[in-house]
Formats: structure tokens, C-alpha cells, sequence
């Protein structure tokens, strides 16, 4: 069918968008495309697929990302908004939608069982992580409506939309900003981020690990509703080492500007940004300060009780290389639903009605972008959480999104009906209704939906058994299980116990090395297969292997199985890339026929490309033969078949440093901890992840192909802290790509 074609091909140039790849290589990616083309010369039967080549750096999709895929699944793209974080090709030959939740487990218990989620993980080739689940994780997911009407619709909308006949009622007790800060107008402090919330949003804090060079700011006075407030904000360039500092503005609670600084970085300039920083290098040429001058200068400026405001102020601190305590980031203190954050620009213009950033301007202007930040902290302390709510933040940025997309709906009422639809609204304007199994314990208020088939079970085996004769009779399921959640104690033992079994499993024991070997080339020799986080030198002499303990036994296998995951399949990974090496395998991509995707990860601090990298092909032999070119002597690069997918490496990352026990040493834990080990030698949770990943297994080969397919395990919230989700998705019987996403 002709339109579908043009439909692939729209899929390709926005693909090709995201691509940074100097003019001189266009021919050479076109030549690569060709050749794509040419593989798929023979006409075949177009089935629905997915492609997940977009996702975010660190893995993690929100539930109302979630949602999004979900809803295009049922309407497709005439009607609501593509998923923003991946792309589901073909989505009319879908032909059903089932999604599992397994209630209880969590990111932590996939990895603890990996090798019983034999099942799991090697039919889903995606994987994402989940942030920890709100109240509703089920109704966030399909964006069910929980009884709440959008109001009059704010001034900056009114003017982009024809004005409605009538006026809806509001109700605000579910809007974020009301759940977090209550109706009432608050105070300063209560503004402030916590040291808990700054730990989840990577603000640079005293003691960790990586902020042992960063300059404290001293301010530790005692902070009330009376404490001034200072406007930040940092522009940044892009150097040898990294993303650094090359302005910094701060402005006072009146509004005068205390410093404007311009910043001369320690390494060679690769791009000024300038599009962003505003700044040239005739600008920059004259400029003497320094990093260590600004620095300096600041903790001369602010009083022991200062109250940092700014947009996204941890990358701020981190420009500057400095702790300060007591912060308000404009960007968490609008709260947005799922995690999602408003721009400044937004902000700026619904909340304060002023244009900033304007696009006919060089850069943005830090002075403005502070002030305007402070600002936003004032109007909120002054109007309070109920006036922020009344303004319907997230209905114009929805609108937004939608004009930005192209579908602007035609009146406010249909605005409205627009952005508020959810998975049953979408499947009720298609005449279908939703099937919904559960525990009858675990009922949701989505068992109350006019549009929903609800079918309660006593138990988990009932849900199973209910879900075999129900699933092919609706085109789309939820089919939810429900298991006891890890006790506290048993969170922190196995949080422990993987900690030490991942360390183990990173670790290389060589050796034994000579006394007069030489401890530089043999870190550099080390270095040259990857990053290294440390190097320990052992004096004594024994035998050179990786001790062998209970958490240790299956570690040979548990990297065998990691290797054969469906998501590494198809993968290598390459060290000792240089910035030249995109530009160098696109000039040959003669040679990679079936590449997928080129994934250069980035540090996430300094926003610089790290010296190792992903290729993704369509099969595991054309990733085996592109590893033997890439590692042979033209290339010279080292690796491997890959181990660890991305979201798995980002969970990794966030788990806590803690030093390891030295071996011989025994300690004697508490009661409460006690009983946690001696319920992890029985093996509970191991036994319902072998059982249980099977028996979702047989069930997954009784659905028809084509269906689309999600296991959520949508992670725990307690008083005692919380662990992270994960998602695995795949469409049955799903082909490999006919069509190559492009994604460098």
C-alpha cells in the first residue's frame, strides 16, 4: 500500500533530524541508507514493530510516557499525539494490546532472579526502568480520569484557542502542586529541596563520591520564611574535558544584578554553544576570571542563610563545582505530573506573562534567565499553591505539545477533551472496552469504569487461569498479579547482596606481576578495555582468581546469560573510540551492513562523549562479523559482545557505595536482619519468579501474533524509601526491522 510506504519514509527524515553529522558525510549516510533500502527490495507482509532507539540516556520512561505508547497503540497517529521516547511502526496491524503487572516486584527483584526470569528476558528485546510508582501507578499509566475538570483555561491559552461557550467547574485535590504543598499559601522553607530530593536529583552534596574537588559555599546558617533568596544561573561551553563554565549571573531578592561574570575555562574550547551561552570567542578572548576567581567571589557574596533560586539548578552547581545547602529549583517547585518538568520559557510567559529566550536574540541571557527564576519563587510564595494550580499549567503545555505536533484541536471543548483522554476514552471512541483482571483484594477504581470489563479472582492462580479464556475476546488487557512486597530488612540485605555480587562480577583479578612491574602502563593497559572506577594493588602471593563465595557461584553463568539477553543479542560494545569514530564508520558503512543504531553514551555531568560505545545490527551474525572487522588490525579498537543493556548500567550507577567487608570478617547482624537472611535461604521470591515467569510465559505464546505485549514491574514506595520499576515490552512474533532506524 502506497500511503504506508510514505508513511516509513516520514519515519526516516525524522530520524534523520536527530542525527548530528557534518555535511561532508551526508552522502555517505545516504549511500548507507541505499543500501538498507536495497535489502529490502522483496515485498513482504508489513507487520507492526517497535523500535526504542530514542530513549532518554538514563532509561527511564515516565508512567505517562507510558501512557502515551499506549494510547497510540489503540488510535494510532490521526488521532493522539506518537509516543515521544519510541516509535511503533505500522501500529494498524497491531492486533491486540496485553499488559502484565506484576504488583510487588520490582527492577531489584528482576536482577536479584535474573536467571529465573529465564522467559522474561530473553523473549523482550526492550527494557526500560521505571521511576518508583505514585499512589495510582494504574491509573497513571492508562490516564485515568480520577473525577477531576479542567477549569477556565489560562490567559496565555485563551488567546490560541476560540473562546468556550460555558465554563467548567474545577476541581484541584489531584493537581501535583496541590498533592505536594497543599491548598494553603507556604513559606520559604517549605519551598527548599530536601537533602533526600537533592540526592535524587544529582545536586552535588558533601561526601559523595563524585564531588570530592567541589568548593562548599559555608553557608550553614539557620534558615527561616525571612531568608534572602538569589537568582543563579550558569552558561556553559563545551571543552576538551567536558561541559564548563563561561558565565555566571546571580541577582538579589530586589531584583539588582550583584554579579555578571564572564569565565575563561580551564581547557581548550571545542564549541562555545553560543546558540545557548550567547557567547563568542571575540566575547571570551579579553576575559582573565577563572573558575577558582568565581568561586572565590561567591562565597565572599552570599550570607551564611542565602537560598539559591534557579531553573535545573544542579547543572548550575555543578558548572561552578560548588555545594550549597538550601536551594529552590523553579523546575521541581512547578510540579509537573509524571516526573515531567516545565521550561523557563514556559513558565515565564503562562506564569508572569513575559517573553524571554526569544529566538531572534544570540543565546539566551543568563542576567534575564535569573531574574526570572527569582521571580517565579516569589510569585509562588506570594500567590500560593491553590492560584498556581487554577492556572492549568499542565492543560497549556499539553496544548502546547499538540500545536507543536501539528494537531491543534479546533475549539477549547475539543482542547480539552483532547488532552485529558485517556486508554478507555480511546478505546471507547473506537466502540471496544477494556478488559481488566485482577485479585478482587487489589480492586482498583478502575473496576468502577463504565468502559471497563472488570474480572475479579480470589487468587493469583484465578487471574491466570481467567486471563487464558478472556484475553482473545478484547483488544486490550490488563491482566494484574499480585506479590508480597520485600519487607525492609530484606530491600537493604539484597540491595547489599547485589551491590556485591555486580562489584564481583565488574571485577578483573590478574596476575600474579612482577615487583618491578610498572604500575602506570598497567593502569593505562587496563584503562584501554573501558572506564575503570578503581585499581587495587595486592601485595601478598596467592593464586590469581575471583574469590569464590555464595554470592559469587553463579557469577560465570549469570554473565553467560546477560550475553544471550534478547536485548544484547545484536550488540557489541567497543572501547577506545575517539570522536572521529562516527565519522569514520559512516565513510565505510560498506563494511556494517544491518546496523541499527550507533549509541555513544555521554557523561552525564560534563555532557562529554566517553571513549566507548554501542552498535546495535539486525542480527547476531552481522554484529559477529562487524566485531571481527572494528576489533582486526585496520581499526584497532577493543571488544565484545555487549553485557549490560543501558537501563541496566544507569540502575547500576544509583546503587549505593558502601565498602565491602573484609574477608574472614563475620558480623552479627540484628534480629530484624536475621530474620531477613534466614527468609532469603528459604528462597520465597526466587521460587515465585521461576514459577511465575513460565507460567507468564505460556501464557504470552497462547496470544495471537501481533499482539503488543508490556510486563511492568512497577517498583515500591514506602516510609522506608523506594525502589525503582522496570518495563520489558515486544510485539509477538515480531520480525527484525525491514526498515532501519537511524539513529547516531
Amino acid at each position: 500500500m502506497e500511503p504506508e510506504r510514505e508513511r516509513s519514509g516520514r519515519a526516516l527524515r525524522r530520524g534523520k533530524k536527530r542525527r548530528c553529522v557534518p555535511n561532508q558525510l551526508v552522502g555517505a549516510a545516504e549511500a548507507m541508507r541505499a543500501r538498507w533500502e536495497h535489502e529490502r527490495q522483496q515485498p513482504e507482509a508489513k507487520k507492526a514493530r517497535l523500535s526504542t532507539l530514542l530513549f532518554a540516556e538514563n532509561c527511564e520512561i515516565t508512567h505517562g510516557q507510558l501512557c502515551e505508547l499506549l494510547k497510540y497503540a489503540v488510535l494510532g497517529k490521526s488521532n493522539v499525539p506518537k509516543p515521544s521516547w519510541c516509535q511503533l511502526f505500522h501500529q494498524n496491524h497491531l492486533n491486540n494490546v496485553v499488559v502484565f503487572i506484576l504488583q510487588g516486584m520490582s527492577q531489584l527483584h528482576f536482577y536479584k532472579f535474573y536467571l529465573e526470569f529465564g522467559f522474561l528476558r530473553k523473549a523482550f528485546r526492550h527494557k526500560f526502568r521505571l521511576p518508583p510508582p505514585s499512589s495510582d501507578f494504574l491509573a497513571d499509566i492508562i490516564g485515568l480520569q480520577r473525577k477531576k475538570k479542567i477549569g477556565d483555561l489560562p490567559k496565555a491559552m485563551e488567546g490560541s484557542l476560540p473562546a468556550a461557550s460555558s465554563k467548567l467547574s474545577i476541581s484541584l485535590q489531584n493537581d501535583p502542586i496541590i498533592q505536594k504543598y497543599g491548598s494553603k499559601k507556604v513559606g520559604l522553607t517549605r519551598c527548599l529541596l530536601t537533602k533526600e530530593e537533592m540526592k535524587a536529583y544529582h545536586f552535588p552534596l558533601q561526601g559523595f563520591p563524585d564531588c570530592e574537588n567541589f568548593v562548599p559555599t559555608k553557608c550553614n546558617g539557620s534558615i527561616t520564611d525571612n531568608s534572602p533568596l538569589f537568582g543563579l544561573d550558569c552558561e556553559m561551553c563545551l571543552t576538551s574535558k567536558g561541559r564548563e563554565l563561561i558565565r555566571i549571573s546571580l541577582i538579589a531578592e530586589g531584583g539588582c544584578c550583584i554579579m555578571d561574570e564572564l569565565v575563561k575555562p580551564d581547557n581548550k574550547i571545542v564549541d562555545y554553544l553560543t546558540s545557548f551561552s550567547g557567547i563568542t570567542k571575540k566575547i571570551l578572548n579579553p576575559v582573565t576570571t577563572k573558575l577558582k576567581d568565581v568561586q572565590r567571589q561567591l562565597k565572599a557574596l552570599l550570607p551564611p542563610d542565602a537560598v539559591l533560586v534557579g531553573h535545573s539548578l544542579d547543572l548550575d552547581l555543578r558548572a561552578l563545582k560548588m555545594i550549597h545547602p538550601y536551594v529552590i529549583d523553579t523546575s521541581l517547585l512547578y510540579v509537573r505530573e509524571q516526573g515531567r518538568r516545565f521550561k523557563l520559557k514556559f513558565l515565564a510567559k503562562t506564569i508572569l506573562g513575559k517573553d524571554i529566550q526569544c529566538p531572534d536574540r544570540l543565546g539566551h541571557d543568563a542576567v534575564e534567565d535569573a531574574r526570572t527564576t527569582l521571580e517565579l519563587a516569589r510569585y509562588f510564595l506570594k500567590y500560593g499553591p491553590k492560584k498556581i494550580a487554577e492556572l492549568n499549567l499542565e492543560t497549556v503545555a499539553s496544548h502546547q505539545e499538540l500545536q507543536a505536533a501539528g494537531q491543534e484541536p479546533r475549539s477549547t471543548a475539543e482542547a480539552v477533551q483532547q488532552l485529558n483522554t485517556g486508554v478507555l476514552e480511546c478505546l471507547d471512541s473506537v466502540g471496544q472496552k477494556l478488559l481488566f483482571l485482577t485479585r478482587e483484594a487489589d480492586a482498583s477504581e478502575l473496576s468502577s469504569s463504565k468502559n471497563c470489563q472488570t474480572v475479579n479472582c480470589l487468587s493469583n492462580k484465578e487471574v491466570l487461569e481467567q486471563a487464558r479464556v478472556e484475553i482473545p475476546l478484547f483488544p486490550f488487557s490488563i491482566v494484574q498479579f499480585s506479590f508480597e512486597p520485600f519487607s525492609p530488612s530484606l530491600t537493604e540485605e539484597m540491595n547489599r547482596r547485589m551491590q556485591i555480587k555486580w562489584t564481583e562480577m565488574s571485577t578483573v583479578y590478574a596476575g600474579p606481576f612482577s615487583k618491578n612491574c610498572n604500575l602506570r602502563a598497567l593502569k593505562k593497559l587496563f584503562k584501554s578495555f573501558g572506564p575503570v572506577r578503581s585499581m587495587s594493588l595486592v601485595l601478598e602471593t596467592h593464586q590469581v582468581q575471583r574469590p569464590v563465595t555464595e554470592l559469587t557461584l553463579d557469577c560465570d553463568t549469570l554473565v553467560n546469560e546477560l550475553e544471550h539477553d534478547s536485548e544484547n543479542r545484536g550488540t557489541i560494545y567497543l572501547s577506545g573510540v575517539r570522536e572521529t569514530f562516527k565519522e569514520h564508520l559512516l565513510q565505510r558503512s560498506n563494511l556494517f551492513l544491518g546496523l541499527e543504531a550507533v549509541i555513544l553514551p555521554k557523561d552525564l555531568k560534563s555532557g562529554k562523549q566517553k571513549e566507548y560505545c554501542f552498535l546495535r545490527f539486525k542480527t547476531f551474525g552481522r554484529a559477529q562479523k562487524a566485531l571481527g572487522i572494528l576489533t582486526g588490525k585496520d581499526w584497532k579498537l577493543k571488544g565484545r559482545h555487549a553485557l549490560t543493556p543501558r537501563h541496566l548500567q544507569a540502575w547500576l550507577r544509583s546503587l549505593p557505595l558502601e565498602s565491602r567487608r573484609p574477608p574472614g570478617l563475620r558480623v552479627i547482624p540484628p534480629p530484624s536482619e536475621r530474620e531477613a537472611l534466614q527468609m532469603l535461604k528459604v528462597d520465597h521470591p526466587k521460587i515465585a519468579a521461576w514459577r511465575w515467569g513460565r507460567k507468564i510465559g505460556k501464557l504470552y505464546h497462547s496470544l495471537c501474533s501481533g499482539t503488543l505485549c508490556l510486563i511492568l514491574l512497577p517498583g515500591t514506595k514506602s516510609t522506608h524509601g523506594s525502589l525503582s520499576g522496570l518495563g520489558l515490552m515486544g510485539i509477538k512474533d515480531e520480525e527484525e526491522s525491514t526498515t532501519p532506524d537511524v539513529c547516531l
